[in-house]
C-alpha cells in the first residue's frame, strides 16, 4: 500500500505540531490523569467529567491535529478529522448529556485490560518512542491519535455495562488505520493499537450483550 506522503514528511508534521502547541502536551497528559483519577473518586458528576475529557481529547485530535496539521500532507485527514469530531460528539452526547457512560474501578478482568492499555499509552508508549530513536519533537506525543486512541480504549474498558457500544466505533476504526504507521512508517510503538482494537471490539460486543440482558454484570 502506498501513502501520499513520505516518512520524513510524516515526522515533520509531528515536529511542527509539537513545537506549535507546546505546552499543550503537558495539559493533555494532566487531563488524562485527571480522568483516570475520577474513576476512583466516584463523587458527584465524575462520570460526566471523564466523558467530557474524552470528548475534549477527540475534539483536539480532530480539529487541531488532523485538520490543522496532518491535512497538509494527507487529503484523507479531512475525513479523519470529521470522524474524530463525530467520536467527540458521541462522548459528549452519551457521557455528558445523557450520563450513560459509567466508569467503575472494581477489580475485574475487563478493568485490568483497561489499566494495561492506559499504562501503555501514558508510560510505555513514550518510553518506547525514545528507546526506538524517536526524539522529541519528531515523535508522537500524547494528544496525537495513536497513543490517545489506546488511552481512550483503556478508559472505555473501565465502563460498567450496559453502555452504548457505538461510542467505541471511531476509536476501534482508528486502530485499523493507525497501525499502518507501525507497518509502513517505522513507528513500532503503534503495534499497541492491535491489542487496543481487539479489546475495543470485545467491549462493543460485551456492551451490546449486556444491554440485551441488563441483569448480567
Amino acid at each position: 500500500m502506498s501513502l501520499p506522503f513520505t516518512r520524513m514528511e510524516f515526522f515533520d508534521v509531528f515536529v511542527r505540531y509539537n513545537e506549535a502547541v507546546w505546552p499543550a502536551q503537558i495539559v493533555l497528559n494532566a487531563l488524562a490523569l485527571v480522568a483516570l483519577g475520577l474513576v476512583f473518586v466516584r463523587r458527584g458528576h465524575a462520570d460526566r467529567f471523564i466523558a467530557a475529557i474524552l470528548a475534549l481529547l477527540w475534539l483536539w485530535m480532530g480539529a487541531v491535529y488532523h485538520l490543522g496539521y496532518f491535512r497538509s500532507i494527507n487529503p484523507a485527514a479531512i475525513a479523519f478529522g470529521g470522524a474524530f469530531l463525530l467520536g467527540a460528539a458521541a462522548f459528549a452526547w452519551e457521557g455528558v448529556a445523557r450520563n450513560r457512560l459509567r466508569f467503575d474501578a472494581r477489580d475485574r478482568a475487563q478493568s485490568r485490560i483497561g489499566y494495561a492499555l492506559i499504562a501503555y499509552a501514558l508510560v510505555v508508549y513514550p518510553l518506547l518512542a525514545v528507546l526506538l530513536g524517536h526524539a522529541y519533537p519528531a515523535m508522537p506525543t500524547f494528544g496525537l491519535p495513536c497513543p490517545t486512541t489506546i488511552f481512550t480504549l483503556g478508559m472505555l474498558a473501565l465502563l460498567r455495562p450496559p453502555y452504548p457500544g457505538y461510542v467505541l466505533a471511531v476509536p476501534v476504526l482508528w486502530t485499523l488505520v493507525g497501525v499502518q504507521a507501525a507497518l509502513l512508517l517505522g513507528v513500532p510503538e503503534d503495534f499497541g493499537l492491535i491489542f487496543a482494537g481487539a479489546a475495543g471490539l470485545w467491549l462493543a460486543f460485551h456492551g451490546r450483550r449486556t444491554s440485551e440482558h441488563p441483569l448480567v454484570s
